[in-house]
């Protein structure tokens, strides 16, 4: 027994004394101070960190400092990923990082009511270190391992995208030094993964020099949680507001026990009683030193709009943006960014924060924004202008400023996610009133011209006043915070201002008649009639001079398609009229908002006749001059997702664009949830638009229009079996409900079988699709028009 204890108490004897010498027997090692201590051995490529804070909670956030350049696959520079609040545990002889339970927590200094929802709800263990040697309460450890993992899920979204499974290639990743850097208040790392595999999709090959070894440098923070000088702000459906929500069991149960707060930057005024003052902290955002002129200006000057907002709540310089520094790490959460992102094609700019997850105070805004998005705003500008190219091939400017007056609204959208702020897509309708919406560019034709002097916006717009006003006013003296909140929307109400969000807007599913992507004017049918009026304008003045001198008439077809597609987005919020709603997100005491009501059937009427426009064969059919400018593409100027696509082999398919323009409009006008709504508010009033109505006229406008020209007549006959395959296609469609089948089912014998002809091939065709869809609904299947190219967003695809 005493020999047994002697060897235990030499083992714990020689273990103390190994941990403590352990960091003294390391040569070379490079020390940092900080957060968190750090010491990097280059001999074995190990990073040691010292922990001094055991229980204690901070936050923990990766992010992607390269990214792999695809917006198809989705891992860019500059990508944030996840945040959480962790801390470590000692566990033995390891020390635990731990992810805490903060979506069910119990608010309340009861000790014990807190424990039994920790108890109750299951942690997270993130990862184990072996302690490697113990400083009386600090302990060191190896954190490489856990710098090596593939914590931001590269390889399960190459997979999810179908690009090859993939692994992280030890021999081939190492700790990336030069920015890892421990900081008072946060210690930031890096490493380099090297992911091998086996290339199976044509998006990774596109961007990576080798496919099988695509390496990128993954960023992590451990960052001091905020101080509890934050006071958090009531998340209100009404304002716009990003939002962090837990449910809080501690909750007296008359209260719900779901709470949610509005996501904020803290801001505080220098001298609260004062009606204009400077901040105690401003808000700082700063740019990307890689993005050149003239986009760099536009980026600064749009993201500056935002201080207007905070200036008229008393705020003085409130809100600021510079250039960052030579030295400072755009991942550095201590850095609010705006970084300009490169990829292989058009892709989405996104704005993303760090939130604490306690009270939704935002610790760091990132914008990314990507840098072709211009290229293709400057596009539309030069298919639209009647020869731009006819003088000099220098004439580029009225398309640059078009496209500079996009990407400066661009800068302050993306940014105004990052301080806290949603989408409002019901803006467009009052004046443009908010950069959360998505801005289509407003043009008119004047004296024979296309007149691009008001195409963006500029400044903030009244709505974005309300939402900062919501979320970082100052509530007056003697006022309760509700009653401040409530009085800054229902002002907002009373002026008129709107707000809808995301699916609300969406053109498939979407019911809101004002909320939509991309559009313009008040009303979004009287809308459409002016862009098709000067998309047919633009369509009749282009020619050879709308491409520079020695470019191949393969890039002037490119021009063409974002012009032929011009009243795309249009058309979609004019079809959202048609069984179309008008609500709010309105709450129980708010006087001024209607809860919901259908709109009005001398509206969607209206808006029906515009969008069957959309159908007809002189608005789709592309004028045989114009044709003879599209020969087959030259060689190296092939054909891509954004071109127009064929289905005559090398020749333009004149057939082949208003069958993809039809097919768009008729998705949209023939969708179950639309045609679901039509039977439900004919039957709440008889004197609605109905289903019914609808196919009937649709019909009429289609396959019984009679057109003399042979050209004019293909096109048509085009639309027509677009027409009828959307007809089948909700008739067998699982979302349709029985009244709607039933429906489509009397307007395809009544109106389309007892109208077509066996005389005629092409009715015969038809009328063959017809009955053996309606006898066998298993046997049809969809044959799909030519993909409409990639658009939306325009000017750039998942704000």
């Amino acid at each position: 027994m005493r020999k047994t204890l002697l060897v235990s108490m030499m083992v714990v004897f020689y273990t103390i004394i190994g941990n403590a010498q352990f960091l003294e027997g390391k040569k070379d090692l490079q020390t940092q101070d900080g957060y968190f201590k750090i010491h990097y051995d280059e001999s074995a490529d190990k990073l040691y960190l010292e922990v001094d804070k055991i229980d204690q909670e901070f936050l923990y956030v990766h992010s992607l400092r390269t990214g792999l350049g695809s917006n198809d696959i989705g891992l860019d520079r500059g990508q944030l990923g996840g945040s959480a609040i962790v801390y470590f545990k000692k566990a033995g002889n390891k020390l635990l990082l731990v992810q805490p339970n903060q979506n069910y927590r119990a608010n309340t200094s009861n000790e014990l009511e807190r424990r039994s929802i920790e108890e109750a709800f299951a942690t997270s263990v993130l990862y184990g270190f072996p302690i490697k040697e113990t400083k009386g309460n600090t302990f060191v450890i190896d954190v490489t391992p856990f710098l090596m993992e593939d914590t931001h899920g590269v390889a399960t979204r190459l997979k999810f995208q179908k690009e090859g499974g993939y692994k992280i290639d030890k021999n081939r990743s190492a700790l990336a030094m030069e920015r890892t850097k421990s900081f008072p208040k946060n210690t930031e790392f890096e490493a380099l993964l090297t992911f091998k595999g086996q290339p199976t999709g044509r998006n990774l090959r596109t961007v990576a020099p080798d496919a099988s070894s695509v390496s990128l440098v993954q960023h992590y923070s451990f960052v001091e949680l905020p101080d509890d000088g934050y006071t958090p702000r009531v998340f209100d459906p009404r304002a716009g507001n990003i939002s962090t929500s837990f449910l809080d069991y501690a909750t007296p149960v008359q209260e719900s026990i779901r709470k949610r707060y509005a996501n904020r930057h803290r801001l505080i005024k220098k001298n609260p009683n004062a009606t204009v003052s400077e901040a105690v902290e401003p808000i700082i955002y700063y740019l990307d030193p890689g993005t050149p002129e003239p986009v760099r200006s536009a980026l600064l000057e749009g993201a500056q709009w935002w201080n207007q907002a905070y200036e008229a709540i008393g705020f003085k310089d409130a809100f600021q943006v510079k250039m960052l520094p030579d030295n400072a790490d755009p991942m550095d959460l201590r850095y609010n960014v705006i970084q300009w992102v490169h990829r292989s094609t058009r892709g989405w700019s996104y704005g993303a924060s760090v939130t604490d997850p306690r009270t939704g105070e935002i610790i760091k805004g990132h914008v990314s924004l990507g840098s072709l998005r211009i290229r293709q705003d400057f596009l539309i500008a030069q298919a639209l202008m009647n020869k731009p190219f006819a003088q000099s091939d220098a004439n580029y400017q009225p398309m640059l400023e078009m496209a500079l007056a996009r990407i400066r609204q661009l800068s302050a959208h993306e940014v105004g996610h990052t301080i806290g702020f949603a989408h409002n897509f019901a803006a467009s309708p009052n004046g443009r009133a908010s950069v959360m919406d998505y801005p289509h560019p407003t043009l008119q034709l004047k004296n024979g011209a296309v007149d691009f002097s008001d195409a963006y916006a500029t400044g903030i717009g009244a709505w974005d006043k309300v939402t900062v006003a919501y979320s970082y006013g100052i509530v007056p003296n003697g006022m309760a915070e509700r009653e401040y909140l409530n009085s800054v929307l229902e002002t907002a109400e009373k002026n008129g201002l709107r707000y809808i969000t995301d699916s609300d807007a969406r053109p498939q599913g979407g019911a809101h008649y004002k909320a939509h992507l991309w559009d313009n004017g008040v009303q979004a049918d009287k809308e459409l009639e002016n862009v098709l009026k000067l998309r047919a304008h633009a369509i009749s003045n282009f020619s050879v001079d709308n491409i520079r001198t020695d470019e191949p008439y393969s890039v002037l077809e490119d021009v063409f398609v974002p012009l032929y597609f011009y009243h795309r987005y249009q058309t979609e919020a004019a079809v959202k009229m048609i069984g179309g709603l008008d609500y709010n997100y309105a709450v129980k005491g708010d006087a001024n908002l209607k809860v919901t009501e259908v709109l009005d059937a001398k509206s969607q009427k209206q808006a029906l006749a515009s969008v069957l426009k959309t159908l007809k064969a002189d608005a789709l059919m592309i004028p045989k001059d114009q044709l003879s400018l599209f020969p087959p593409r030259a060689h190296g100027y092939y054909r891509t997702r954004e071109s127009f696509q064929s289905k005559t082999g090398v020749a333009f398919d004149a057939l082949g664009a208003p069958a993809t323009a039809s097919d768009m409009t008729l998705g949209l006008l023939l969708h179950p949830e639309r045609a679901n709504r039509l039977v439900q508010q004919k039957a709440l009033d008889a004197k609605q638009l109905g289903l019914q109505d609808m196919l009937e006229l649709l019909v009429k406008e289609t396959l019984n229009s009679n057109e003399k020209d042979a050209y004019k007549n293909e096109v048509q006959t085009t639309v027509n079996y677009n027409v009828v395959k959307h007809l089948l296609n909700l008739y067998v469609h699982p979302n349709a409900i029985p009244q709607t089948k039933a429906t489509v089912k009397f307007v395809l014998r009544s109106k389309i079988l007892s109208s077509l002809s066996m005389s005629n091939a092409n009715d015969m065709n038809m009328i063959d699709q017809i009955k053996k869809t309606l006898d066998k609904p298993e046997t049809f299947k969809v044959i799909p028009s030519p993909k409409i190219p990639d658009g939306s967003p325009i000017g750039c695809f998942q704000e």
